[in-house]
């Protein structure tokens, strides 16, 4: 039985440990600063808990000693250097931390070591690289790739109506990072929150989509002439998000109020923390659509890929986590079982240009319900 250990045990790294646990293939320890994200796990079979700081070089050292494979699902501002320390330490990694670095300043260390880390594995990014990779493998060209997702509550509640399924503080980052992609053989920058359009969804109803920086390692990898990744919300969402960056309150450079300094955005974090915290019981969605069009066989085709994902009642799972752990233990377990083998950093995208590795992670992610159903068009 393999030892993995999973840094985090928020939202998602409980249910990545959990699901990770329960098949009985790997003894789990949970690392985590918080004693109430690991007293959630008390009783859970196959599961030791630690409290670490995991901040701290020397107690991440600790918690990774004697583990054959680490699961990163700290905060992004955190998972860089989390990244760093885990290859350093001569151990393979699967990690979803949400971190602006570039992960490949990271790959000659990863094969120096002879370690495997495979990076951005949520849903999206995740997933949807995966897709992509997976075509740009098995078409002849492709030409466009468009993702749309967001996670949103059932529940639609004034204010903001939305609830943040992962750290308050990595959301915003979504907003205030200028969103990179690629039109008609050029990469293009424009701020996060633009370009709103509304779309339908089926089972959902009309959302808005807007502009954020989701493409990442698909800009380097990917030969398709036009990408782009928008997030989806509830109507309005972006104009408030607007208003909030526009007015300062997601800046990061202190300011002084009655003689009391502190950055603007540690408050608003804490703020909007209360206010998106998604409760117990509390029903969301994940929605998702990705398109790949292309050429096969001198034939035009186009791939879409449509994920609508809803809170589990009977675990209490929310579908943010599910969506995006499950996508992660998927690729731990491509790792742990040697089906992926290619030492260096690697995002979903390469992983998904090995048909069996795309297989496998697409039946783990529908055998645990979470089903992506695909449209083929041609012509």
């Amino acid at each position: 039985m393999k030892k993995v250990v999973v840094l985090g045990a928020g939202r998602v790294g409980g249910a990545i440990i959990r699901d990770l646990a329960a098949t009985g293939e790997f003894e789990v320890t949970a690392a985590d600063a918080s004693p109430e994200a690991l007293a959630r796990l008390e009783g859970t079979p196959r599961v030791v808990t630690v409290q670490a700081d995991l901040s701290d070089p020397a107690a991440l050292g600790r918690v990774l000693e004697r583990q054959d494979l680490v699961v990163g699902a700290v905060p992004g501002f955190m998972g860089f250097e989390t990244l760093r320390r885990a290859l350093e330490a001569g151990k393979d990694i699967v990690d979803i931390s949400f971190f602006p670095e570039d992960p490949f300043e990271l790959d000659a260390l990863a094969r120096e070591k002879g370690r495997i880390a495979l990076v951005d594995c949520g849903v999206a990014p995740g997933c949807s690289n995966l897709i992509l990779g997976r075509y740009e493998a098995e078409l002849d060209s492709t030409e466009r790739f468009v993702c749309m997702v967001g996670g949103l509550p059932v529940e639609r509640r004034w204010p903001y109506e939305y609830k943040a399924p992962f750290s308050p503080i990595d959301v915003i980052e979504e907003y205030t990072r200028p969103a990179r992609f690629r039109r008609d053989g050029k990469d293009v920058v424009m701020p996060a929150l633009s370009e709103i359009e509304l779309v339908d969804i089926p089972g959902v109803g009309t959302l808005e989509a807007f502009n954020t920086d989701g493409l990442r390692t698909l800009l380097r990898t990917c030969r398709t002439p036009s990408m782009v990744e928008k997030t989806l919300r509830y109507p309005g969402h972006a104009e408030r998000m607007r208003m909030l960056r526009e007015t300062g309150f997601f800046d990061v450079d202190p300011i002084d109020v009655g003689g009391i300094h502190g950055r603007p955005i540690d408050v608003t974090a804490r703020l909007l923390f209360d206010a998106w915290m998604l409760r117990p019981g509390e029903q969301d969605l994940t929605v998702m659509r990705v398109e790949v069009e292309g050429t096969k066989d001198g034939k035009r085709v186009r791939h879409v890929y449509t994920l609508l994902d809803r809170y589990d009642e009977r675990t209490g799972i929310h579908s943010m986590a599910r969506t995006t752990g499950y996508t992660c233990t998927a690729m731990g377990r491509l790792v742990a079982r040697g089906m992926f083998r290619e030492p260096g950093v690697h995002p979903p995208e390469i992983v998904g240009r090995d048909e069996a590795c795309f297989d496998f992670i697409m039946s783990e992610l529908a055998a645990r319900g979470v089903v992506f159903e695909e449209r083929v068009d041609e012509g």
